[in-house]
């Protein structure tokens, strides 16, 4: 009987050791360790000629408020101006919320985009900026694919593939949404998805793209030519931007490209022209 009962304890010991364990993982993948003191973001709200989204105000309004209340700051521009390669080195991370089609006036700006990412920069992208600079293949390669089409607005559901990153790491499972289901093409080989649509939740009167099966990806990072990148194709109401699941799969997105805010390298800047040749 006194084998018994020790048994049962060591039994208990073990479950609650691992009980804390998880806990402890699931605290460390929040942003709540991160140090977020000096970090400084640009959220860039450039649009070409097209389509606008109304979004775009609540989107920056969501990251400053996300700012302010995790002690970052946040600059927020849509002067292409601003792109020069002295400017862009006082951001920890740029946020292209919600841009469309060209951006950028000439190929100085690019290039100081281009050599930001390869010195290390971080990379946000929100809903329609793979709808960005979609003559441009390095920029394509950089947020990972470019906008195809969309299914009308309805809910639908999200499949969480990866809940250890910080943006999907206090998400459930399945994450029901009600927005825009984005589909897209060019997609880089070398993205690591973090979240899918579920197709069998969607009504589409088009043929579903069926390169992934039943699932689309929805979510994703990746590191790319120096820098690193995570994109989220959610978030086409402004109403979105004010939900706190929302808030923080975008604040951890912020956080995973800062990663561990290493200061950029632009000794290891190489990029002559936008056309460069890719790095694969």
């Amino acid at each position: 009987m006194i084998m018994k009962n020790k048994l049962a304890g060591i039994s208990f010991f073990v479950a609650l050791l691992i009980v804390c364990s998880a806990a402890r993982q699931a605290k460390e993948n929040t942003s709540s360790h991160f140090n977020w003191k000096k970090i400084h973001v640009l959220v860039y709200t450039k649009n070409g000629k097209g389509y606008v989204h109304n979004n775009i105000a609540a989107a920056s309004a969501s990251v400053q408020q996300l700012g302010k209340k995790n002690g970052f700051t946040v600059d927020v521009s849509d002067n292409p101006a601003d792109f020069t390669e002295e400017n862009l080195k006082k951001y920890n991370a740029l946020i292209f919320n919600n841009t469309n089609n060209d951006v950028f006036d000439n190929d100085d700006q690019k290039l100081a985009l281009m050599h930001y990412i390869q010195a290390g920069g971080g990379f946000v992208g929100l809903h329609s900026a793979t709808g960005t600079e979609r003559n441009w293949a390095w920029f394509k390669r950089l947020i990972g694919a470019s906008f195809q089409r969309h299914a009308k607005h309805q809910p639908f559901k999200e499949i969480i593939i990866d809940n250890t990153n910080p943006s999907t790491a206090s998400l459930p499972h399945i994450w029901e949404q009600n927005d825009e289901c984005y589909f897209f093409k060019e997609v880089n080989p070398d993205l690591h998805v973090l979240m899918a649509h579920d197709l069998n939740t969607l009504m589409d009167d088009k043929d579903k793209p069926d390169f992934y099966g039943m699932s689309s990806p929805s979510a994703w990072c990746h590191e790319f030519d120096g820098g690193r990148e995570w994109y989220t194709a959610l978030g086409h109401d402004s109403t979105t931007y004010f939900k706190p699941d929302f808030q923080q799969h975008i604040l951890g997105g912020i956080e995973w490209v800062i990663g561990k805010n290493k200061p950029l390298d632009y000794s290891k800047a190489h990029a002559k022209s936008p056309g460069d040749p890719l790095p694969y």
